[in-house]
């Protein structure tokens, strides 16, 4: 589905629906004619199989949400026709908005789910930076990575990321 595209001044936002919440994209021109790139938060749950067109349910695998996650954000800047590949970008941070796992109760079960919180922990931090080293090894890796203890609108996954990118036209 295309974006509906705004532009006011320095700043275009890339949405879809006539009334969105948010949109999934904002660039900002800079005075030498790069662009800052917003990234919407998207996670590897049920949002980037949305736009990815996945049907199969991805719940608290970080091995395979966080490459949805980029290939979502790829997806995006291909359909605002900014660039192709997330390779002709430099992502400059990205920060992870955590919540609980699913499962198991805490309540019920304290040990399995402290168990659980360490390995959805370990294994995001793992599946993230394999990400840069195995997908973008010739590019920095980004100022920060933030972790919040909240709960995320995708009900499916535990994390949320959001990135800001830097598209270098030379």
């Amino acid at each position: 589905m295309p974006f509906n595209v705004k532009e006011r001044g320095k700043i275009t936002y890339y949405y879809n629906g006539d009334h969105p919440t948010l949109s999934a994209l904002v660039t900002e021109k800079q005075p030498d004619g790069d662009l800052k790139i917003y990234f919407a938060g998207l996670t590897g749950g049920y949002s980037a199989q949305n736009v990815l067109g996945h049907k199969e349910v991805v719940t608290m695998d970080p091995e395979r949400e966080i490459p949805l996650v980029f290939q979502s954000w790829e997806l995006w800047l291909k359909e605002a026709g900014i660039c192709d590949s997330l390779k002709e970008i430099d992502f400059i941070e990205i920060h992870a908005f955590g919540c609980r796992p699913k499962s198991p109760d805490p309540l019920v079960d304290p040990e399995g789910y402290a168990a659980e919180l360490e390995r959805l922990r370990t294994a995001y931090a793992k599946a993230y930076s394999g990400y840069f080293r195995d997908e973008l090894p010739d590019h920095g890796v980004p100022a920060r990575f933030t972790v919040h203890v909240v709960d995320v609108p995708d009900k499916a996954a535990s994390y949320e990321f959001y990135g800001t990118a830097l598209y270098q036209k030379d």
